[in-house]
């Protein structure tokens, strides 16, 4: 065997050794977790958000996901497309927000969270081996009223309501999560398709860091989303589901004239309440 096949055949080792440390990464004990019940039936035109090119993640993705250590008021935050964001706790307690069968990070989250209004925000099949899933509705119409605590991750969530086809009203139908995580906290709005009153601002409470749909159309129009984050206020703002560049940019070009506009290299960013912006900023991280 020459040089050159032995140092490639011991690439192929190491190669493979790492990937399976990778895909390895969200193991752990598993818990029973309860069938959910379909959500009610949605018309063909309301299955799913359009242009989901997140499907199939860019080939430089598991980049994102190499383990790291974090200081105990750090937190990582990793788009990795359309409304699913991995978030990982200083004790690497790992999240996956509108967890789905189309856009999953690579390792098993310890705990998920969804919203039912698409099939893109949730799914009827979890991992065995996520110890807490999170569904943002109920299916007697109350609101879901997570409140539960996993290693040094607190989640907790506050429903509001998302329009049916017809144009009518499911009460509670989406759930905003809220992370308590290091000293900060993190709120997805999931599917939001209204502006919030004051007792649903009061439930969300301060926030840090807005995880926030953009799109503008199958979500809040622009104009109520601005609404809703100049009410909540926080720090930093990431833009999600927004499908295109044409989409972000228009809801962009919105909100240049009141905040400032970042945008990163990679999908991952490590936050502390330290480094947040002394003024509101919204942060772009690379992905749809």
């Amino acid at each position: 065997m020459t040089v050159i096949s032995r140092l490639s055949a011991v690439f192929a080792v190491v190669l493979g050794a790492s990937l399976a440390g990778i895909v390895g990464l969200g193991g752990g004990a598993s818990a029973q977790t309860p069938a959910a019940p379909p959500p009610p039936a949605q018309h063909p035109a309301m299955a799913g958000c359009p242009g989901l090119i997140s499907a199939v993640p860019p080939f430089v993705m598991p980049a994102a996901y190499r383990l790291a250590a974090l200081a105990a008021d750090e937190v990582r935050l990793t788009y990795v497309g359309h409304s699913t964001f991995l978030i990982e706790s200083p004790r690497l307690v790992r999240i996956a927000t509108d967890y789905n069968d189309y856009v999953r990070p690579l390792v098993t989250p310890d705990i998920i969270t969804m919203n039912k209004a698409h099939s893109t925000h949730y799914t009827l099949q979890p991992d065995p081996g996520i110890k807490l899933v999170l569904r943002g509705w109920n299916d007697e119409g109350t609101p879901a009223g997570h409140d539960q605590t996993l290693g040094d991750v607190h989640v907790r969530s506050v429903a509001t309501n998302i329009r049916t086809w017809g144009e009518g009203t499911e009460r509670h139908g989406n759930s905003i999560f809220i992370f308590e995580i290091a000293g900060l906290c993190i709120a997805h709005l999931g599917h939001l398709h209204h502006t919030l009153n004051q007792q649903q601002l009061n439930e969300v409470g301060r926030v840090d860091v807005v995880l926030v749909p953009v799109d503008g159309t199958y979500t809040l129009d622009v104009e109520g989303m601005v609404e809703v984050l100049k009410a909540l206020n926080a720090p930093l703002m990431i833009p999600m589901h927004y499908f295109s560049d044409y989409t972000l940019n228009a809801f962009l070009d919105r909100v240049r004239n009141d905040y400032e506009v970042a945008f990163a290299d990679t999908p991952s960013v490590v936050l502390s309440k330290s480094t947040l912006p002394a003024k509101p900023k919204f942060l772009v991280l690379p992905g749809h």
